[in-house]
């Protein structure tokens, strides 16, 4: 890669995930205000968050396939526009179905962009990119805990949500600049074979996995999406609903801080107790975490960082899990992506019906249910035993 050209795959790769990052850990701020700005009840908010889910599932799982067809500089290009557009149109948006539609536009852009930012790593960096891969998270987790820190401060001030979206799409606007000017050789996306896709669907053991990933993500979106809503729904002796707005986004931000620490730390951590024992002991450990956060969000609501250091270590270690099942890595990792974009997508819309007919605490007392069924199917998962 010539020299020229390293600042900007640095500038693009970092800032990307860093945008990535703090959109997703936003949302649930986000939505407070939107619920209030333009009249959504909490079943729309719930089938809002299902439309973002779909767009972000169908865009990661086609992106790898059309940078193979079409080139990755083409992917990135097409994210990125799709995202400017989206978030400019969302700030716009006075009309559910206005915003329902250009929130969509949002997930298909950070769903494409996901995928193309990743393809980028072994791309460019092929002897480090295992290095690569951990400093672009870490830049995801640090957008994850600064931006809804930046947003508080913004709300605080009386800064609309709509211009602090104006804001990022003139930040995406400056990465289609500079992608433009990058010279992007094509990338190979992964294999994902029909047949081998099918396959997979019949493998109980790899299924299981796929099942406890489902629950995970639903489990964590569905916490990032309905926190902050949930929490300006208790009745706090004192605190006024600014004052409680700006406690669920630093709650949020701790979250992502030991969540972050958690993701750095948990390569150690399964070398000492292995795939199985992490899975089990960190799903029971969630479980109680959860527990515990809900029964004292009146009192001692920061419990709830406890919960993301709990669920960081979840993902990654089943997703290797399940490519250790199988020799079809690149059909495993889209199977992941769509249990992931399923059981967003699921959380968002079952949380936001029950929300709506009974109360908002019992839609968000479902993410411990979540928990507890991903915590049983972990003593049902078995590590390796042959490939499928």
């Amino acid at each position: 890669m010539a020299n020229q050209q390293k600042w900007k795959v640095f500038f693009l790769l970092f800032v990307t995930m860093f945008l990535l990052g703090g959109i997703q850990n936003t949302k649930g701020l986000i939505l407070e205000q939107v619920q209030h700005d333009i009249n959504l009840n909490m079943g729309q908010i719930g089938t809002l968050i299902m439309f973002f889910q779909i767009g972000f599932l169908f865009a990661s799982l086609l992106t790898g396939y059309f940078t193979d067809k079409k080139g990755l500089k083409i992917m990135m290009l097409i994210g990125s526009l799709m995202m400017a557009v989206g978030l400019v149109g969302t700030s716009l948006a006075f009309s559910v179905l206005l915003f329902f539609g250009f929130y969509l536009i949002v997930g298909l852009g950070i769903g494409s962009m996901l995928v193309s930012i990743i393809t980028v790593i072994p791309t460019f960096y092929k002897e480090k990119a295992g290095m690569m891969f951990n400093f672009s998270n870490a830049m995801f987790g640090v957008g994850m805990i600064v931006t809804p820190l930046i947003l508080q401060q913004l709300f605080s001030h009386q800064v609309s949500w709509r211009l602090f979206y104006v804001g990022i799409a003139v930040i995406v606007a400056i990465i289609i600049l500079v992608l433009s000017s990058l010279k992007l050789e094509k990338a190979q996306g992964m294999e994902m074979q029909l047949s081998d896709f099918m396959h997979l669907l019949s493998q109980g053991r790899l299924m299981l996995v796929v099942g406890f990933i489902l629950f995970y993500v639903a489990a964590e979106a569905a916490f990032l999406n309905f926190f902050p809503i949930f929490y300006s729904s208790l009745d706090i002796a004192g605190a006024s609903a600014q004052e409680k707005m700006a406690t669920a986004a630093y709650v949020i931000s701790s979250f992502a801080i030991l969540f972050t620490i958690g993701r750095f730390i948990g390569g150690f951590i399964n070398l000492k107790l292995g795939d199985r024992k992490t899975l089990i002991l960190f799903s029971l450990f969630s479980l109680i975490a959860i527990i515990a956060s809900r029964y004292f969000a009146t009192h001692f609501v920061y419990l709830f960082m406890v919960f993301g250091f709990a669920m960081s270590v979840l993902f990654p270690t089943a997703s290797a899990v399940a490519t250790k099942l199988t020799d079809k890595s690149g059909s495993t990792m889209g199977l992941i992506y769509v249990a992931s974009g399923i059981g967003g997508a699921f959380a968002g819309w079952l949380i936001g019906q029950v929300s709506q007919m009974y109360s908002v605490s019992l839609g968000f007392n479902l993410i411990i249910a979540f928990v507890a069924v991903f915590f049983v199917l972990t003593l049902f998962i078995r590590e390796e035993q042959g490939k499928a």
